[in-house]
């Protein structure tokens, strides 16, 4: 997600390869929607829905699939303040912010008043629970009854983080503001009750903006990496704004580093932000409200200009290991990541797939090396290390290219400001505008047809930017202008393979509001309406969950008035049909998708329940939107993770 304080309101891309409407035909806005949703108007409708037939996987890859048939029935738009599902389910709150994670002798209760310490913070649930994943208990197995859950902590609402919030401003409060960060792992266990956290767990852990890390790959140890802190350029402290998420097949978890830059001010001389973090990465004269650099002055780019470079990566965890070091896999490259969905090749090489979640950013895919051993975890220890790093060129005609992002290829080189792989990966954003990468509409989570490895889905969250004077215009890939309810996009890899360097994709769906005034804001969805898509799973039956994540700036007004709290929602990609499945509280967002491996049981992250236009709260009245989860025993609203099972004790969705 991103959040408008931060960048919603930036557009660091100014860079010339703007958009197809330059170098190809021009979608025509013209088309109704009619043509819309049966793919036959201007050229451009064929990669719509329905327009690329053999985009329907299960024929390519060689398999038969029976048409997929959702047992549910779908429920209502929602402004309530609660969390609803269809009949014949059930949702039972397992963790919020503040709830002890479980650490032995060290397990404070969460103070409804946000007095907390930044100490106690340390051994508690973080703030604005992002995505997460489920690892089976013990290694190995395919237990749906015990796990670990590993959750991210995007950012804070210091308005709710202390007892006067920003009122006054200390250290202490950043320190805790930092510890809010980062991610949890916790135990979980399914009993008589339902599921339950497991307290104490020797599994336990908090990973903070105050935890130790490394950095690996080709950039480690570089120039750019190196502070008078850590003149090594291989050890980092800490990770920050964790948002979507992604795991590997061998047992760890990947947590994205997004919006870092809003952490960070630069001052320079002439009170002006200086080189390619103030251009491409939007590190500014201000920051986005956190004030960090005010007691910590690892956040004063001024004064420690390479430390933004140490954020921005995609950070490997073991969540079986506790005492195991994170890991920023540098190779992966930097940007503000949004997701890496793995898809295994025939070769059992891994493909991650990446999106770069701002305005005009792009679709990345990292290849790794090596196939992963399935037989030896530890010989995956240092797997992400090696490998190539794409970024995606979608034609108007329906093809689409990885372009190589390697030293000496393609331009990258020191004459263009790329003097080593290292170089190229802290500067990522600079070498995909270099090689001609496409722009797209704030490219959000990826995910892998669980029946065919070549295809992959991607969420394109919206861009009210796009067309307006001096902003790129519609192109086949995004074909609104002032897309103000997203879409989402999916490709096919040649020889449904995800080290494939070309493919074919079209457009699955455009989002938008039945009742909006002008109809290239209606959309074409086939069933519940929806817009703003954001989180976007697969289950192992091929249904693909849609979760979207309206600002609150922008929720329930003007053309998305009416549409209600955000949602979660199915879809059968073979038909097109999509049902509403959840929906959250007041001022929420939908975000984690998580299942057990019997997929009886669904993890549902609910972030910033509460959350007001400023998105930050007064201390003085935190309940004035949303008292969720405690109602008024609470003190404030707390994000959490919902457990998600059937009454019947059968299949989610089904």
């Amino acid at each position: 997600m991103t959040k408008s304080y931060s960048d919603k309101s930036v557009i660091c891309n100014d860079s010339a390869n703007s958009a197809f409407s330059e170098v190809s035909q021009l979608v025509e806005l013209s088309v109704s929607r009619r043509n819309l949703l049966t793919g036959t108007g201007a050229a451009a409708a064929g990669l719509l829905l329905g327009g690329l037939p053999q985009l329907a996987s299960a024929a390519a890859a060689g398999k038969t699939l029976k048409p997929l048939a959702l047992g549910f029935s779908a429920i209502s738009l929602s402004e309530s303040d609660t969390v609803t599902v269809p009949a014949g389910y059930r949702a039972q709150l397992v963790n919020a912010w503040g709830d002890a994670v479980g650490i032995a002798g060290n397990m404070p209760a969460f103070r409804q008043d946000g007095s907390n310490s930044a100490e106690e913070q340390l051994a508690q649930s973080g703030m604005h629970h992002d995505g997460m994943h489920f690892f089976p208990l013990p290694y190995g197995s395919q237990s749906s009854n015990h796990g670990l859950l590993a959750i991210n902590h995007e950012y804070t609402d210091d308005g709710l983080l202390h007892p006067d919030g920003m009122k006054t401003w200390t250290a202490a409060k950043v320190r805790k503001a930092q510890a809010a960060h980062g991610v949890s792992v916790i135990e979980v266990k399914k009993n008589d009750n339902g599921w339950q956290q497991v307290l104490p767990s020797k599994y336990a852990r908090r990973i903070s903006t105050l935890t130790p890390c490394r950095l690996s790959g080709p950039a480690a140890g570089h120039a750019l990496l190196q502070t008078a802190d850590d003149p090594s350029g291989r050890e980092v402290v800490g990770t920050l704004n964790n948002c979507a998420n992604g795991w590997t097949p061998w047992g760890t978890y990947l947590t994205c580093e997004e919006n870092w830059n809003g952490y960070f001010v630069d001052w320079s001389n002439n009170m002006k932000p200086q080189g390619f973090n103030a251009k491409r990465y939007g590190v500014k004269e201000s920051d986005a409200g956190y004030r960090w650099a005010e007691h910590d002055p690892r956040f004063d780019a001024q004064l420690n200009p390479n430390e933004p470079n140490r954020f921005g990566w995609v950070v490997e965890i073991d969540p079986y290991h506790p005492d195991s070091k994170p890991v920023k896999r540098t190779a992966m490259g930097r940007f503000k990541h949004e997701g890496a969905a793995v898809a295994i090749a025939p070769d059992r090489r891994c493909a991650f797939y990446m999106g770069d979640d701002e305005r005009f950013e792009y679709i990345y895919k990292f290849v790794t090396a090596r196939p992963y051993n399935a037989k030896d975890r530890k010989a995956n220890a240092n797997l992400l290390d090696e490998g190539t790093l794409y970024v995606a060129k979608f034609n108007a005609d329906g093809s689409g290219e990885w372009l190589e992002l390697t030293h000496g290829k393609h331009g990258l080189t020191a004459e263009n400001g790329f003097r080593d792989q290292g170089e190229l990966l802290v500067k990522t954003r600079l070498a995909a505008d270099h090689v001609g990468a496409t722009k797209m509409d704030r490219p959000e989570w990826t995910t892998v047809n669980p029946h065919n490895q070549g295809e992959i889905y991607c969420t394109l969250t919206n861009n009210s930017e796009r067309g307006k004077e001096g902003k790129p215009g519609p192109d086949a890939a995004n074909p609104r202008a002032n897309n103000l309810f997203g879409h989402i996009i999916r490709w096919l890899e040649a020889g449904n393979n995800p080290t494939a360097t070309s493919f074919q994709w079209n457009i699955v769906v455009l989002a938008g509001n039945d009742k909006a005034a002008k109809e290239e804001h209606k959309g074409n969805i086939k069933g519940d309406i929806f817009g703003s898509p954001d989180g976007l799973m697969f289950d192992r039956n091929g249904i693909l969950w849609i979760q979207t994540d309206v600002s609150t700036s922008t929720l329930n007004k003007k053309e998305y008035s009416g549409m209600g709290n955000n949602q979660m929602l199915a879809m059968t990609p073979q038909t097109g049909e999509v049902r509403r499945f959840l929906t959250g509280p007041r001022g929420c967002e939908i975000t984690g998708i998580a299942f057990t491996p019997d997929h009886r049981t669904l993890f549902v992250n609910i972030q910033h329940p509460g959350e007001p236009d400023s998105e930050r709260n007064d201390p003085a009245n935190p309940k004035a939107i949303s008292s969720w989860p405690n109602g008024a025993l609470g003190g404030r609203p707390r994000s959490g993770t919902v457990v998600i099972t059937r009454d019947d004790g059968g299949v989610i969705g089904l």
